[in-house]
């Protein structure tokens, strides 16, 4: 089986390379998986608007999977995501119900609903950041909004999910997990949520990452076995 990293930085920064350490942690703690560390475009200046890095997700996916053979993995995988990431990593898992759909997804603090996040954030920069990376505001396209949501692509049979998220989280709050939690229970769709009161936007002590990853792994290994 194989994973699919996908690295954060509110879509507009960040690289695969930012994903190092967890790419070893993971090695350690299952070695019987293959990892993809993956980039995709970051919206910046008007350009590489949504659904861009959705599509380079889907991408990369359809180029792992016609390629299965020479690099020896079987079809079996899971999708892990920090933030950004983890919106990307849940809207791909759910979207794809065809043969390449994921076994199992894994959130890190990931936005669910961008309508809820664009008008309930946290802080200002919200709306804005969501302005400059679909070029609109919900009122002004709600499908794209709508369509860039995870949360209104989960049925029964999606994929099990794991959400993990600090109750501290200054930048996405828990409550989009909370919403996507509940929308996988009422679908008895296979999830477990994980939240940590003090946790707040990745800036974890060690003990919190460790019991993160413990998490994961017992998670992937269900799933995946």
């Amino acid at each position: 089986p194989f994973l699919v990293l996908i690295h954060g930085g509110g879509w507009t920064s960040g690289d695969r390379s930012d994903f190092k350490s967890i790419v070893d942690t993971i090695k350690t703690r299952l070695p019987g998986y293959a990892i993809f560390n993956i980039s995709y475009r970051l919206a910046a200046n008007g350009q590489n608007l949504f659904p861009t890095q959705e599509n380079d997700v889907k991408a990369a996916l359809s180029f792992i999977y016609s390629n299965l053979a020479g690099y020896k993995i079987s079809d079996r995988y899971a999708l892990v995501g920090a933030s950004a990431g983890a919106h990307l990593a849940l809207l791909n898992a759910y979207k794809e119900t065809a043969s390449k759909k994921a076994k199992a997804v894994v959130s890190f603090f990931g936005p669910t609903d961008l309508v809820q996040f664009y008008n309930n954030p946290p802080s200002l920069l919200v709306p804005l950041l969501l302005q400059s990376v679909t070029g609109f505001t919900p009122a002004t396209n709600p499908l794209l909004y709508e369509s860039s949501s995870p949360i209104n692509y989960v049925v029964q049979g999606s994929s099990p999910t794991l959400l993990i998220h600090g109750g501290a989280d200054q930048v996405v709050p828990s409550s989009q997990s909370v919403l996507l939690k509940d929308k996988l229970a009422g679908l008895n769709v296979p999830h477990q949520y994980v939240f940590y009161p003090n946790g707040g936007h990745g800036d974890w002590d060690a003990a919190t990452y460790k019991d993160a990853f413990n998490k994961l792994q017992a998670f992937l290994q269900q799933h995946i076995p």
